[in-house]
């Protein structure tokens, strides 16, 4: 059975304003785990604060800032899109079918963070 997990942030970090060896060292653990056998790294997410969600209602795309929370829903999958613009990837979350169904899909760029 293969499992994702999602990593949660408390919403103010930034690892970036740690010391070069506390991010070496975080850097390097991510690392390990990375290596582990039948481990799958996945790209991590960008800050809370970067994330749109988007929902199409009736016929109409609703963007909003900041992640998708509810707890009557679960996430259940991710994409990964190389888009020009944020435009062009809320464009393309709103052809997921999750979007128009009662759920929704958060845009959040990925981060390289060591």
């Amino acid at each position: 059975m293969k499992f994702v997990m999602l990593i949660y942030q408390p919403p103010t970090f930034d690892p970036k304003q740690l010391p070069p060896e506390e991010q070496q060292q975080i850097g390097d653990e991510y690392g390990a785990i990375s290596a582990t056998r039948n481990v799958t790294p996945g790209l991590p997410l960008g800050f809370v604060k970067d994330a749109t969600t988007v929902q199409v209602v009736g016929t109409s795309t609703v963007t909003r800032d900041g992640p998708y929370v509810d707890a009557a829903r679960a996430v259940g999958g991710y994409f990964v899109f190389d888009a020009e613009t944020k435009e062009e990837a809320i464009a393309l979350a709103a052809r997921v079918p999750a979007a128009r169904l009662g759920g929704a899909v958060e845009i959040r760029p990925a981060e390289v963070y060591w």
